[in-house]
Parts: C-alpha cells; structure tokens; sequence
C-alpha cells in the first residue's frame, strides 16, 4: 500500500514563496509524480508532474515559470517549488504518484493520492 505524505502549506503574500514537499513510503519501484489543486468553488486540476522514466517535468500553463516540480527517484519524493505565487493559486495542494512511467495531466492516470494541504495566498 502506497501512502502519500505532504508538507509545507501554509499562508503567503502575493508574490511570496512556498515549497510543498511529497514522500511516498510502501512501494520500491520508482513512481512518476504529480501535483494537483483544487481552488475553492472549482473541479481539483492539474498543475505539475515529473516522470520517473526521464525526469521530465511538465507544467499547467497557469503555473508554467513560477512553478518548479522536482523529484528523487531513488527516494520517491517530490517537490513543488512555487514562487511569485498570486492570490488566484490559493487552494488545496494534493501530490499524486503512479506505477505509469510516463502520465500526463489526467486524475484518473494517477493511483495514489496524498491528503492534501492548503496553500493560502493573500493580497
């Protein structure tokens, strides 16, 4: 069993920092990871994955340069550096991961799924 573990939410200013960090335990093959986000009143969307073939990194464009996702194989963490954040990516942050070696931008490729944490950003 896969289990998910995110830390690093919290409250920001528009235009600050925050790095959101993901461990998987429970599974020694490497997974590719993801980042999702649900704003309040909207559908959960994606924002950022990171394959475990290449490494290769690929962003929502509503993030695309501020964001940066980065990952350890070997380790199977995550992390999600957010900079120049603006009031508008104020939501709940949940990494995902799978066995899949190469996922894209759909919820339904991804099998594991962490709690969640909340990113507040204010004016």
């Amino acid at each position: 069993q896969v289990q998910l573990v995110e830390s690093g939410g919290g409250s920001v200013q528009n235009g600050g920092s925050l790095r959101l960090s993901c461990a998987a335990s429970g599974r020694p093959s490497r997974l590719s990871m993801g980042w999702f986000r649900q704003r309040p009143g909207r559908e959960r969307e994606f924002v950022a994955r990171i394959r475990s073939v290449d490494g290769n990194q690929f962003y929502a464009e509503s993030v695309r340069g501020r964001f940066i996702i980065s990952g350890d194989n070997d380790e199977n963490t995550s992390v999600l550096q957010m900079n120049s954040l603006k009031p508008e990516d104020t939501a709940v942050y949940y990494c995902a991961a799978t066995d899949s070696v190469a996922p894209m931008t759909f919820e339904w490729q991804y099998d594991y799924w962490g709690q969640g944490t909340q990113v507040t950003v204010s004016y």
